[in-house]
């Protein structure tokens, strides 16, 4: 049986996004509320009956959430043109090593705006 299991993260950030146009409402800092939904797929280990404990993916991503929280997203190597589409590749790149079965990553920084990513 092959499942899927996604969890929640959130973090508040500032930013700019310096390749946007003169006079761009983004290109003037500004903060977002992000909520991050990480994925992970695979196969159930018919003996435990679970793909995943979530606390794994908990103690991969919580110290990730941690390093960019109350940050200015900017400053963070890897980061200095921190679209969304950006942030969701950052994450992965950080957390795939940890997460195996990591398949999707999902950042919402508006209540109407979202990045879905599936790694390469």
């Amino acid at each position: 049986m092959v499942c899927r299991l996604t969890k929640e993260f959130f973090f508040e950030a500032a930013h700019t996004l310096p390749k946007v146009a003169e006079g761009h409402p983004c290109k003037r800092m500004h903060g977002h509320s992000y909520r991050v939904e990480i994925a992970v797929e695979g196969e159930v280990d018919p003996e435990m009956g679970w793909l995943y404990d979530h606390s794994q993916i908990s103690e991969a991503m919580n110290p990730i959430a941690d390093a960019l929280d109350h940050q200015y997203l900017n400053d963070l190597p890897g980061l200095e043109n921190p679209t969304v589409e950006n942030l969701c590749a950052w994450i992965w790149q950080r957390l795939a090593p940890l997460c195996p079965g990591l398949c999707e990553i999902v950042i919402q920084e508006t209540p109407r705006a979202r990045c879905t990513y599936r790694g390469r």
